[in-house]
């Protein structure tokens, strides 16, 4: 009994059973995993982001892989909040593990039909909602709200109002001039916690045929190359606010998860490594424990916020 390791997290008034979160748009609606994956076993999984109409996303072809990582252009195709709540609702409800639907809009409007559509459920089966104003791969929404701390705090401020019942959690854009100015910002306006943070925008390109490896001109990069770079931004935004983090990039290992946990984060989401292993998100909960002993510790908690930067 004296050796079990605690790792049970609180994000804002959602305890989660472990930290480890099945990132948006890796994971379907979560049920498409439910074979290869005991839902049950980890902390939570994102949706797909959800719009109030469905979106047919970008042209193929949707992925790349690039040293170190992979280039994704999928453009949030999803089947829309109303097939949603209709199809995929009733299955996530028949596991314990805690699911945030990611939210999508084109316009603060969308967002908070969308918001309000999903409030209008019972609290079955939804935990949180996380606002994606952070996405590379669309013409509208996401990153012109992401990255002016005016635009994020209205949306963030009208989503806050019209989620009466669930938590808010919000997805950040990483290339922003002060990642902190934009924490600070939509934590003020009702953010109960902060997702850190989306993809890079970036490309990939055949120089035989002078195109794009993808069908979008651009993509978002993730995977392990961007860990230390979301690392940083991790950091930053713990020193600008106290509300949770949930750190996403480069997650692959259980050491992973406790570098986030080091420079602050409360939990991490698992994106690119369920697409080279489907099983990634079960495997590093149950290597998680272990690691925390082997650091010497009886709680992942006590972990947090430790990082110090050497001076003298």
């Amino acid at each position: 009994m004296g050796d079990t390791v605690d790792l049970a997290v609180q994000v804002g008034a959602l305890q989660l059973q472990n930290p480890i979160i099945a990132a948006s748009g890796t994971f379907g609606y979560g049920v498409e995993f439910a074979h290869l994956v005991d839902l049950n076993r980890l902390g939570g999984l994102v949706t797909k982001g959800i719009s109030w109409e469905p979106i047919e996303g970008a042209p193929s072809p949707r992925l790349c892989e690039t040293p170190s990582g992979m280039l994704n252009a999928v453009g949030l195709q999803n089947v829309g909040v109303e097939a949603f709540v209709r199809d995929k609702l009733p299955l996530l409800r028949k596991y314990n593990t805690r699911v945030a639907v990611n939210v999508f809009g084109y316009c603060l409007e969308d967002y908070v039909r969308v918001i309000e559509r999903l409030e209008a459920e019972d609290g079955s089966g939804i935990s949180a909602y996380e606002l994606n104003i952070s996405c590379p791969n669309v013409k509208r929404g996401g990153m012109q709200f992401g990255a002016d701390p005016v635009q994020a705090g209205e949306v963030v401020k009208a989503a806050r109002t019209a989620a009466k019942k669930r938590p808010l959690w919000v997805k950040l854009m990483p290339l922003v001039t002060d990642i902190g100015l934009i924490a600070r910002t939509v934590a003020d306006a009702g953010a109960d916690a902060l997702t850190v943070a989306n993809t890079f925008p970036a490309m990939a390109v055949d120089f035989a045929s002078a195109k794009s490896r993808l069908g979008n001109a651009t993509g978002g990069l993730s995977g392990p190359a961007i860990k230390p770079i979301t690392l940083r931004l991790v950091w930053e935004v713990r020193k600008a606010v106290q509300v949770p983090i949930i750190a996403l990039g480069g997650v692959e290992t259980a050491e992973d998860v406790l570098d986030y946990v080091t420079v602050g984060a409360t939990a991490v989401q698992v994106g690119t490594s369920s697409f080279t292993d489907p099983g990634a998100s079960e495997v590093i909960v149950g290597g998680l424990a272990g690691a925390v002993k082997r650091a010497k510790f009886k709680s992942i908690n006590e972990m947090r916020d430790r990082f110090h930067v050497e001076t003298g």
